[in-house]
């Protein structure tokens, strides 16, 4: 995949200077770390995910606990109190689950503080990307922090219509 990936930017890559077009290459990992306020929101969710995880590791050991002492007292317990437990279990269990995706799965707290945090200082960033390549006149700027990737475009080198036209649709 990543050959592949590889071959595909320097086929981009070879096709962009072929036409004399301008592009220019960042690394928005570096430029962020760079950046006082992102260690400081970086810092600040390590500390909420920190807080969160020990909130989750806690409630694990009391399950944990549950499903201990159910296993070594379900031999004495009757049907109706065994199933009374089993049922407890599986409501702690379910109530372990839906913490740990309210704080940690998609759109979770971790997710909105990283986007509350994070998110307007890469705001920042990009544009000043904007402003560097309308400064510059730079057509692309790619960056290169996690695989190659468009951070920018020119709008008017924009082909989608051209390709719609070609499969006849408008």
């Amino acid at each position: 995949m990543k050959k592949i990936a590889a071959l595909i930017s320097f086929v981009c890559l070879f096709a962009f200077s072929a036409n004399a077009q301008r592009y220019a290459v960042i690394d928005s990992k570096y430029i962020l770390e760079k950046i006082p306020e992102y260690k400081e929101a970086q810092t600040k969710l390590d500390q909420f995910s920190a807080l969160w995880q020990v909130e989750l590791d806690q409630k694990q050991a009391a399950l944990d606990k549950m499903y201990k002492d159910f296993d070594a007292e379900q031999v004495m317990l009757p049907d109706n109190l065994k199933k009374k437990r089993e049922d407890e279990l599986f409501n702690k269990e379910k109530e372990l689950r839906d913490l740990q995706r309210k704080r940690f799965g998609f759109d979770g707290d971790l997710f909105k503080k990283r986007q509350e945090l994070v998110k307007p200082i890469q705001d920042r960033v990009y544009n000043a990307v904007q402003k560097l390549a309308t400064d510059k006149q730079y057509d692309f700027i790619l960056d290169k922090s996690e695989g190659i990737t468009v951070i920018f475009a020119d709008p008017k080198l924009d082909r989608s219509e051209d390709v719609l036209k070609n499969l006849g649709i408008k």
